[in-house]
């Protein structure tokens, strides 16, 4: 743990000096930084004030007391890293878990596809998606997310009880993990209108997104519009899983760029996965990211979902990454993200909520590094401002004390260990980062075999 931090004097304010800290996850407000005293990855070494509940001073390194003093209390983290908690906008957590009770053997998409809908038809009741979404909660909030959004799979029979258990788990982490939630359908489902007619109500009695995975299909135009219509009569935001694939004919990401930008949609409209534009010709993929740009859409990248995921064959070395043009689209002022998606089911065998190892293998696999520069914003600052929080995901004066700290002290030392040994500051207290067993899980997914 930080040093001293899990088991510091209940003082009322507390210094934590010496501390190395992402510049760019400072608010503007918080520090001015001089750029000399800047590392070559972007890292600075300041002093943080923490009064009570709040963040009260973000000062250059050595102007904390140099001891405690009454009232308060100075805890030298020898260089170790704060950061503010996380934000992970693109979760499953109706999904997660159920691989015990129902794998993918092969590993496929297909497969994956299949799996889900043979355990959601079978097992999907109120008791049993309590059970998993509130432990993937507890691992995420043992590991430091602050904010989450989840997509859930929402079906005529389906939307009755899994959203429900949403709202009262919403209700249930305020304070701890602020929940997101948004709607997960197929494009051509747009077209049902029994289903649109229990959804749209949904929504707004529980305040959801509208979301949609998009594919080739005739009739994408058409069912791009309805939802738009829908959007816009009912002001929901937009949340679309795009382009899942390796077939660089699959461009429905273009369409709904040109879609938003002929409605002149107002509201916030965020993309993910956008796999296929990977593969597309160099000129076609840039002209889609322009359009993309000009539509002020964000895009989440989950690259650890998508590199298990695609490329997939028997017997053969995956020949590409899975994973979206993150740096194209960052240069041209696409707010972008990497995020956890599933955990433990049948689309992703592994995972556990935990955004720092998100971005320990979003650096690997997207190359975010030498420099990391801004990359950090990814999991914190830039989602959080997609989802309107912008609250969270910074270090600023007068924020709430909401920190994850570490004994690392440089990229190469965060990223080369899973940094188990963190502590968890929420409103000024540490909390226990102890991560629930899987045999909590027993009860309704039975003992592994």
């Amino acid at each position: 743990m930080a040093t001293g931090s899990a088991n510091r004097p209940a003082f009322d304010m507390t210094w934590f000096a010496n501390a190395t800290v992402p510049a760019c996850l400072i608010a503007e407000e918080g520090l001015a930084i001089d750029q000399e005293t800047l590392s070559g990855d972007g890292l600075i070494r300041i002093d943080l004030c923490m009064t009570g509940s709040k963040i009260t001073a973000i000062k250059p390194v050595g102007s904390a007391p140099q001891s405690d003093y009454p009232g308060g209390s100075v805890l030298n983290l020898d260089g170790g890293m704060i950061w503010p908690c996380f934000v992970d906008m693109h979760t499953h957590l109706d999904k997660g878990h159920i691989w015990p009770r129902q794998a993918n053997p092969d590993g496929s998409f297909e497969g994956a596809l299949n799996a889900v809908r043979a355990d959601r038809d079978s097992n999907w009741t109120a008791h049993d998606l309590r059970a998993r979404m509130e432990f993937s909660l507890k691992c995420a909030y043992a590991h430091g997310t602050g904010l989450l959004r989840t997509h859930l799979d929402t079906f005529v029979g389906q939307i009755d009880v899994t959203w429900p258990v949403f709202a009262e788990l919403r209700d249930d982490w305020a304070g701890r993990i602020d929940l997101q939630g948004a709607c997960l359908t197929a494009i051509d489902q747009t077209f049902d209108d029994a289903l649109m007619k229990e959804l749209v109500p949904a929504l707004r009695r529980h305040g959801g997104i509208l979301g949609s995975v998009t594919f080739m299909i005739p009739d994408l135009q058409d069912g791009l519009d309805r939802l738009f219509r829908i959007a816009i009569d009912n002001d929901f935001e937009l949340d679309f899983h795009v382009d899942e694939t390796g077939d660089p004919d699959a461009q429905s990401l273009r369409a709904i760029a040109d879609t938003a930008l002929r409605f002149g949609f107002e509201r916030r409209i965020t993309v993910g996965h956008c796999c296929s534009l990977a593969r597309q010709p160099e000129e076609a993929a840039m002209t889609t990211l322009d359009r993309v740009a000009k539509a002020g859409i964000a895009v989440v990248s989950l690259p650890m979902c998508n590199l298990y995921l695609q490329d997939r064959q028997p017997g053969r070395t995956p020949r590409w990454r899975g994973v979206t043009l993150l740096h194209e689209m960052r240069d041209r002022g696409i707010d972008v993200s990497v995020a956890s998606d599933n955990t433990r089911d049948p689309f992703y065998a592994y995972g556990d909520l935990d955004m720092l190892e998100v971005f320990r293998e979003a650096s690997r696999i997207i190359h975010l590094d030498h420099p990391f520069g801004t990359w950090p914003r990814s999991i914190s600052a830039t989602p959080a401002s997609v989802m309107g929080r912008k609250e969270f995901g910074s270090l600023a004066v007068g924020a709430d004390a909401d920190l994850v700290l570490f004994r690392a002290r440089t990229w190469t030392e965060l990223l080369s260990r899973p940094q188990s040994d963190r502590t968890i500051i929420r409103a000024g207290q540490p909390i226990d980062t102890e991560l629930p067993d899987y045999r909590e899980l027993d009860a309704v997914l039975g003992e592994p075999t």
